[in-house]
């Protein structure tokens, strides 16, 4: 019989305590999977009275998470501290330094760090897992490293931040414009501490700057992600878009190109009629596209308790069968730097404005666009109001380069009452 593999759990937030509970809760069911009993040496978190609705008198404890992670008694140091800084990658660094294994949920970490601590865990002899890290309970990085291991990666896009979701969903269902809906996701307890982690699209950015790494042999890089949020989405948006048959999602996505990889997380809209289209509430979706498989869409809940620690656990229980991996599925040594490329490959647009209610204003626009080499396709306006006449157009397909031309060069018309909006059309 094995020895236990004991475990050293930095953070009891709602992902800690979850963990605590299913190793509890599940012992004989783990034991059975793996082979071992795992088990809980000492833990560590910011106070230590609190009272988190789980028994945690029978664990060591430790003030200082380095203390816990070099400890002689744990074999695992589970990371659930969060901060792309500070104690959690001083403690990541201390485990791997030690010789221990690590699981992290740590998105922000990785994505800035994750090159460095993939190499110090390859030194060590050690591994590094983060299944938890991206979209919650969905299995996306053992379906990267594993079960698609066999295809070269055209694709990889996604809805991965769960609030930003919410927010859009809510608004439509509801007829809500967007700020009274981020106060509500506020209130339920949905955002961040700093909100713009959510609505900025930055934490669906780290995640996706992980997915790309995998998927295609790169260095993570996510200073080179495009990042646009939420926060200019508009109730009329919303309402336009589902006119035409679209849904509007804060959407990732990551692909190599003969530019380089792209990699952009904005809000898009997507057919109504599409697996991300209908994707309700806080749930994420993770779309892969492989040479040999075709498109796999996987689903589920990407945040909360139940999901993440599940999460964690896959880790574990895999150091526990003795599944060693490469931290981003191959040595980090062969891992590229990637060249970065902005995005490149035609698509339609949605453009909504506001133009001054004078003759000749949507003239000059349209002249904008062809003078960009840009078409419409289709066009509508509605009400004016207090001197103003909203518009909406769709182009054809178009480059972003060709966009952004026509958009620098709108101003000059005089026709705009304010700044067009504009949001990629993605085919799905």
């Amino acid at each position: 019989m094995s020895d236990p593999l004991r475990l050293g759990i930095a953070g009891l937030g709602t992902v800690g305590v979850g963990v605590v509970k299913i190793v509890r809760q599940k012992a004989a069911l783990l034991k059975a999977r793996t082979g071992r009993e795992i088990t809980i040496s000492a833990i560590s978190a910011r106070t230590r009275d609190k009272d988190r609705g789980v028994p945690l008198t029978g664990y060591g404890w430790e003030d200082d998470p380095v203390a816990l992670a070099t400890r002689d008694d744990v074999d695992v140091f589970v990371e659930l501290m969060g901060g792309s800084d500070g104690p959690a990658k001083a403690a990541t660094e201390a485990a791997l330094a030690a010789g221990k294994d690590v699981v992290t949920a740590n998105k922000a970490m990785l994505a800035l760090h994750g090159q460095a601590l993939a190499a110090a865990a390859e030194d060590a002899g050690t591994v590094l897992r983060f299944e938890a890290a991206v979209a919650g309970g969905i299995p996306v990085i053992k379906a990267l490293t594993e079960g698609l291991a066999g295809n070269e990666i055209t694709r990889v896009m996604g809805v991965m931040n769960g609030t930003c979701n919410y927010i859009l969903t809510r608004m439509q269902s509801a007829g809500l414009p967007y700020a009274e809906v981020f106060e509500e996701a506020n209130q339920l307890g949905y955002l961040e501490a700093d909100p713009e982690l959510d609505v900025g699209g930055i934490d669906a950015g780290h995640k996706l700057a992980l997915l790309a790494s995998i998927a295609y042999g790169t260095q993570v890089a996510f200073a080179e992600v495009e990042l646009e949020g939420i926060g200019q989405i508009t109730i009329e948006d919303i309402r336009q878009a589902a006119d035409m048959g679209y849904r509007i999602k804060l959407l990732g996505v990551a692909q190599m190109t003969g530019r380089g990889l792209e990699q952009r997380m904005s809000p898009c809209l997507v057919p109504d009629s599409s697996p991300l289209g209908q994707l309700e509430g806080g749930t994420n979706m993770v779309v892969i596209e492989g040479d040999q498989v075709g498109q796999i869409v996987l689903r589920g809940a990407g945040a909360g308790e139940g999901p993440t620690a599940s999460a964690v656990l896959s880790d574990i229980i895999d150091i526990a069968r003795g599944t060693r991996l490469s931290t981003f599925g191959q040595p980090a040594t062969a891992l590229k730097a990637a060249k970065p490329a902005r995005a490149t490959a035609p698509a339609p647009y949605y453009l909504r404005m506001r133009l001054q209610d004078r003759p000749g204003a949507l003239a000059k626009i349209a002249t904008t666009l062809g003078e960009a080499g840009i078409s419409i396709d289709r066009m509508r306006q509605y009400g004016h109001s207090e001197g103003t006449a909203p518009v909406l157009i769709v182009t054809h397909k178009t480059t972003r380069a060709a966009l952004d031309d026509a958009l620098q060069a709108m101003p000059q018309t005089n026709a705009l009452a304010d700044d067009p909006v504009a949001l990629r059309i993605e085919e799905v």
